[in-house]
Order: structure tokens, then sequence, then C-alpha cells
């Protein structure tokens, strides 16, 4: 349900950092440990689906506006998710 402007506390521009301020240069991530950094989280902060799902809808568009600045590796396996980090 919409709220009120003048309810809020406090108003601030939405910023998106930069994979840089983000990532470790020599590691690589899966989209779900990049959706909690993108957060202020640990890599391996246990969160419920829920919460994760909602991580994700704001990560891969991230990860896709900043698709030049990442690379890739394979999963290891069919079962595995691939692992993303920083391009050189």
């Amino acid at each position: 349900m919409p709220i009120q402007k003048s309810d809020a506390e406090t108003l601030r521009p939405l910023a998106f950092r930069e994979p840089a301020e983000v990532l470790d240069p020599d590691k690589l991530y899966t989209v779900y440990e990049i959706a909690r950094l993108l957060q202020g989280l640990d890599y391996d902060t246990e969160l419920d689906v829920e919460t994760e799902n909602v991580l994700l809808d704001w990560a891969i568009p991230w990860m896709i506006k900043h698709a030049d600045e990442l690379v890739f590796a394979d999963p290891e396996s069919d079962t595995e998710p691939g692992h993303y980090g920083l391009a050189e």
C-alpha cells in the first residue's frame, strides 16, 4: 500500500554500487552471493527463500547492467550454479 512521502523519515537517492565496490577481484561468486553482497551482507548469510528471491530481483538486473565488467565461470556440474567475478 502506498504511503505519503511526507510520512517517510528519510528520502535518499536510489544508487547502485559499482562492481569493484562490491566484489573482491580475486574471487568468483554465485549470483546468490552477489545478491547478499549488494545488500551489505556477508556472502554466506543465511536467508529465507522469500528474502533471497527479492534480493535476486535486484542482483540480476545489476549484473546485466554491468555485464561488460564481469566474467563467468561454468558450473562444475549441472546441479551447481555458475560463478561470476570482476573482469581484468
